[in-house]
């Protein structure tokens, strides 16, 4: 079964991302066939397990494309096009989502990618638990069409849905391999690379090599790809000065070395700091219920000086929590909070708090500094900071769930609109959860779902509300650092992703 082109113009939601080449303009400097070369990465992180029901956002997402194909491919602009999906459409209410697939793909096991697999794939990933399960919450069934075409029934419409699948939902695992154990430490899937056991160490190195089979070789790059596992931020400088990887994030102190010794800078924004004001209702703090105390907050905080002392000015200031990326974004409300702690404590006179009051923050390891100037800023408009040792066998994600904390400072990825409203704001919200909500909200939140092609700009009335209500406390929208020896490799960021995905990176020639 075929659909209209899959190239037409897609309202979509973004957060972290993919950016395959081949199928498009993000890799068309590549060598067909890919490079004789290596390309040795150095990552923040290691994975839990290859079992695609268990990938991830953000830095381990490119490990998991070195061995997977997703259903749809999402380019370093943000833009969607075909991967394992050549086309697709939706019926007129937008609940039922049609894919037709490609039929010339077999995965590393010799099991053939058709509809069968892209079902059982789809179901395991809903079933399976995974970080990002979440991404499947609006799938209410998959059903196969014919051999090559399969529909996603939605319990109600998902603006975010395509995007989902070019992320963790959108990989595809040989049918055979999924839901076994084998899964969780060997790789199956269709993509350019297959994992080398015999070069890689668990928690130090992952080796792949390239997929001779593969269905797509302008995507392959390079004959070896290697990511050594560097969570300390002075062992991946070291690593990327010396030669021993060929790129790596790093952060804003660490990055001025890496400049000093002549490595190519990629920055980009992804993530936006400040504090999730919680409890809009009061029931932990009753002052937070007042919005001018939510207001007061947000006055009181010298943006700039936080960005310059804390990240040596690698970012924006802003107020919004909205990205610039993303047609949610309005360009005034980056500066509607200015510094002014003189109003701040006229806002929470006017809310009777004219004597303060007490907001207990929780302190997590490496927020030392950060909480510190927090603290001191709030204290100067009469607010007394009271910071919380959370217990090392306390999940964080766990007590915010749980309602355990009225604020608090979390860094927040700043995604597409549909993405950040069911992440922050909508009242199921994995960080709201107080379930804050009213009838105005609700209409805003419902009018994107809804939206189709329109739901990004329509989510500009949810960003002004959760602005003007201060629902949060935004700082700055913060530059990843991404540093790579310019004489070995290119390097094309992506748009809102911790760290360029795996087809953004080509040798040079």
């Amino acid at each position: 079964m075929k659909f209209r082109s899959s190239a037409a113009p897609v309202a979509v939601i973004a957060a972290a991302a993919l950016a395959l080449t081949g199928c498009s303009g993000a890799a068309g400097n590549a060598d067909s066939g890919g490079s004789s070369s290596s390309l040795t990465l150095g990552s923040l992180s290691d994975i839990n397990s290859f079992d695609p029901a268990q990938a991830h956002l953000g830095h381990a997402m490119q490990i998991y494309q070195a061995a997977y194909d997703t259903l749809i491919l999402r380019e370093p602009d943000g833009t969607l096009s075909p991967m394992l999906a050549t086309a697709w459409e939706y019926n007129d209410d937008q609940t039922v989502l049609s894919l037709d697939l490609r039929d010339d793909v077999t995965f590393t096991d010799g099991a053939v990618f058709d509809a069968e697999a892209a079902k059982a794939n789809l179901d395991h990933f809903a079933e399976a638990n995974g970080p990002d399960a979440n991404e499947a919450a609006s799938i209410e069934s998959v059903s196969v069409v014919d051999d090559d075409t399969i529909e996603i029934t939605l319990s109600e419409p998902d603006p975010a849905m395509l995007y989902f699948l070019s992320q963790a939902a959108g990989f595809m695992g040989s049918p055979d391999a999924i839901g076994t154990d084998a899964i969780k430490t060997v790789p199956v899937g269709s993509g350019p690379y297959i994992f080398d056991e015999n070069s890689s160490v668990s928690g130090s190195q992952l080796a792949f090599t390239k997929n001779d089979e593969y269905w797509n070789p302008d995507l392959q790059k390079y004959d070896k790809v290697v990511y050594k596992i560097l969570p300390d931020d002075t062992a991946r400088l070291n690593a990327v000065v010396s030669g021993q990887v060929d790129g790596a994030i790093l952060d804003p102190k660490t990055s001025k070395q890496a400049e000093g010794s002549g490595l190519e800078k990629t920055s980009y924004p992804v993530d936006w700091h400040g504090l999730l004001l919680f409890d809009r209702g009061g029931e932990l703090v009753p002052a937070l219920k007042d919005v001018r105390v939510r207001q007061a907050i947000n006055y009181a905080f010298d943006r700039q000086t936080m960005l310059d002392e804390l990240l040596l000015g690698e970012g924006e200031v802003t107020a919004q929590v909205f990205g610039k990326t993303t047609d949610a974004y309005i360009p005034e409300l980056d500066s509607v909070y200015s510094y002014d702690p003189e109003k701040a404590k006229s806002l929470l006179a006017e809310a009777g708090y004219e004597d303060g009051f007490t907001l207990k923050l929780p302190l997590l390891p490496g927020n030392e500094s950060v909480l510190a100037m927090v603290k001191q800023q709030l204290a100067d408009i009469g607010i007394t900071v009271e910071l919380l040792s959370v217990p090392s066998d306390k999940s964080t994600f766990t007590g915010i769930m749980e309602g355990e904390y009225a604020a608090m400072y979390f860094p927040q990825f700043q995604g597409e609109p549909w993405v950040a409203i069911r992440q922050m704001i909508a009242p199921n919200a994995a960080y709201n959860p107080f379930g804050a909500t009213s009838d105005e909200l609700q209409g805003y939140i419902d009018a994107v779902r809804l939206g189709g092609d329109k739901s990004g700009e329509l989510a500009k009335k949810v960003n002004q509300y959760v602005t003007d209500n201060a629902w949060f406390a935004p700082w700055y929208r913060v530059n990843q650092l991404y540093y790579s020896d310019g004489s070995k490799v290119t390097v094309e960021p992506q748009i809102q992703q911790a760290v360029p995905n795996l087809y953004n990176y080509s040798p040079v020639s």
